[in-house]
């Protein structure tokens, strides 16, 4: 999505964001509810004027500024009050309890429905109708359930980037190691390789083989190797039995590469961001990584040697996890038309090819590697691609540029669920108990279900 610092920005949104405390939030709002509530009466075919109060956009890139002004020059009666800090739910409890609500707010998508089951936002079906969008046809379908619950949308969703494994060469070969040895779908492949990659000195790892991103990344582990983490109904099922298979998965990676604590400590130590990065200081043989992290690599190009492969699912096939960020609309914003308009207006295919010329602009005069956008929607990001996306001279940096394209449309839903973050909070909590050895990771998987059932039935309440 964006070059290093916005890169950097995004991490940082990402760690904010699980550091926020959600179960203390939601045991407020289960007593706040809302005059206006979901079914509240909205008219969003009204035309577009007045003031619009949002708050998003915290620290805007070229990306971001260039949807912005898109927006504005086709809703020229809209004056636009932005607050441009990062999302809050202890900030947005306390504007909920107020009744000084904005009239749209960006938020993390697993946020959304937690707040959709308590009548805090308005439906937006309407919304889309209002202005000739079918959100099945303008997003991916893993982004739209995203952002649905209840059979209703609560949600204008922005931005889908899928992981996938970028494979360092260099420590590959030095190895003997294959591409396709990278099979997380055969871990009696996978683990030789590992083995064969990794390396320490008195213990202390010094090259990983596979770098996994265990609670970085869990819900791909765990989806993508037969898991099941919510219901039909979004009730936490985080003790379902077909979870173990990830955790354990991730057990054997771990214990390949002298346990979780030593590579957690490794991994911990890695200059993610900078110069000696974890690829050009040859720290990792592979990495499981997001769409963004070859902006952050495009700047070392002629310093690494980097390709890249799909995780695969238990069935051997492509296997990605949708997540990124949506604007909703709280109930009882004062101007709901403005504020779907504006919505609307920002991820159109005509905004977001404003952001890839923008971003074809940025890359030109700062000389890096322009690796495209992924959007949530597969019209723009191809129209995007087609435009300006050429290739970079470098065939495994292009390599991994196509291979993020390719994933992209095997998503699924992390989990949407009235406890959807802290679901996510007592997996990670569970995977790094199991890892660890505090617990089996039936026992760990339990202890979370028993969190996650407090934190759903505290939302529910009442329904």
């Amino acid at each position: 999505m964006s070059p290093p610092k916005g890169t950097m920005q995004m991490a940082q949104r990402q760690r904010a964001l699980l550091a926020v405390g959600v179960a203390a939030s939601i045991v407020v709002l289960t007593g706040c509810g809302s005059d206006g509530g979901g079914g509240g009466e909205a008219s969003f075919s009204d035309e577009p004027t007045g003031t619009l109060n949002a708050w998003g956009f915290e620290n805007a890139d070229d990306v971001g500024t260039s949807r912005l002004d898109y927006a504005e020059e086709q809703l020229p009666d809209i004056t636009v009050e932005l607050d441009a800090t990062a999302f809050d739910a202890q900030k947005f409890t306390t504007r909920v309890a107020s009744g000084e609500v904005p009239d749209v707010v960006q938020m993390d998508r697993r946020y959304i429905a937690t707040y959709a089951a308590q009548d805090l936002l308005m439906p937006l079906d309407e919304c889309f109708a209002a202005h000739d969008v079918t959100p099945e046809e303008h997003w991916y379908e893993s982004v739209v359930d995203d952002v649905r619950y209840d059979d209703q949308l609560w949600g204008v969703p922005q931005f889908y980037q899928p992981p996938a494994i970028i494979l360092n060469k260099e420590v590959m070969d030095a190895a003997g190691v294959t591409s396709d040895q990278i099979d997380t779908s055969d871990l009696d492949t996978l683990i030789p390789a590992i083995e064969a990659m990794y390396q320490e000195a008195d213990g202390v790892p010094t090259v990983l083989g596979f770098d996994p991103q265990a609670t970085g990344q869990s819900g791909l582990w765990i989806l993508g190797l037969g898991g099941n983490l919510v219901d039909e109904e979004g009730v936490p099922t985080l003790d379902d039995e077909s979870n173990i298979a990830g955790i354990e998965a991730l057990q054997r990676i771990m214990d390949a590469q002298g346990g979780y604590a030593k590579v957690k400590s490794f991994t911990d130590s890695f200059d993610t961001f900078g110069d000696n990065n974890q690829y050009v200081a040859n720290q990792v043989g592979a990495q499981v990584n997001a769409q963004w992290y070859p902006n952050v690599l495009s700047p070392y190009v002629d310093d690494i040697n980097i390709e890249a492969v799909p995780f695969l699912n238990a069935e051997g096939e492509p296997f990605s996890v949708a997540s990124g960020t949506g604007f909703v609309i709280p109930a009882g914003a004062a101007n709901p038309a403005a504020a779907c308009a504006w919505m609307i207006n920002l991820t159109s295919d005509e905004a977001w090819m404003a952001a890839g010329e923008a971003r074809a602009e940025t890359r030109a005069a700062d000389g890096g590697i322009n690796t495209g956008l992924f959007t949530g929607s597969p019209s723009a990001d191809q129209a995007i691609r087609d435009e300006y996306v050429v290739e970079s001279g470098n065939e495994g940096f292009d390599q991994v540029i196509s291979t993020y394209y390719e994933v992209v449309d095997y998503g699924q839903s992390f989990a949407i669920s009235p406890a959807g973050q802290e679901i996510q909070n007592e997996l990670n909590n569970a995977i790094t108990a199991a890892l660890l050895g505090d617990k089996t990771p039936e026992e760990a998987l339990s202890d979370a279900q028993e969190a996650a059932m407090r934190a759903y039935e505290n939302v529910t309440a009442g329904q």
